[in-house]
């Protein structure tokens, strides 16, 4: 049970199942005094959204053989899942980045994140028959939770693209030389 991660402002009641138990779990978000760090509060809520709707469910139909020890197949999807939504660009950024988030996991319905060393083992051992089942249930997942697919298409769709550059500095993250049409820049902007 997450307890004091923050305030209450908004309180809800998660359901787990776990091992054929229900569990029930409260997630709290406000401001409170103790020194708690987290930059994933939003990525929190978003999972608790994700098991408050079942969203995930279609990740339990892959059938993947494995020994569990701690964390099942499944739950090892989900971290890898949560992974990417925290920023992790390669599988070693889990142990640095959601190691210390025991608050994080314990939404999840885990103990803490499994190793990096354990999530590569799982994608190693995975086939070509698993792959394509894990394409199935995440197609399935946002084909139930695209807009697109329920728009009506009697009326138009719009898209809002914004391809105006925008100046930064060279000391920005990333930052490369550009060219805007039409504007002078000096070359030092650039």
């Amino acid at each position: 049970m997450v307890q004091n991660w923050l305030n209450p402002v908004s309180l809800q009641k998660i359901f787990r199942v776990i091992n054929a138990r229900r569990i029930e779990m409260s997630i709290e978000i406000g401001v409170t005094k103790k020194e708690i760090n987290t930059q994933y509060a939003p990525l929190a809520v978003l999972l608790a959204h994700y098991q408050t709707n079942h969203t995930l469910e279609p990740l339990e139909k892959v059938q993947i053989s494995m020994k569990k020890r701690e964390f099942s197949p499944v739950d090892k999807l989900e971290q890898l899942l949560v992974s990417i939504l925290a920023g992790c660009e390669t599988i070693s950024e889990v142990n640095t980045k959601l190691d210390a988030e025991i608050n994080l996991a314990t939404v999840g319905g885990w103990s803490r994140f499994t190793d990096q060393s354990n999530l590569s083992r799982m994608l190693d051992r995975l086939t070509l028959k698993q792959i394509d089942q894990i394409r199935h249930a995440i197609t399935s997942i946002w084909r139930i939770n695209s807009k697109a697919c329920r728009h009506d298409w009697r009326s138009y769709l719009w898209l809002d693209f914004d391809l105006s550059g925008l100046p930064c500095s060279p000391m920005a993250e990333e930052s490369q030389k550009g060219y805007f049409s039409d504007k002078k820049t000096y070359l030092d902007v650039n």
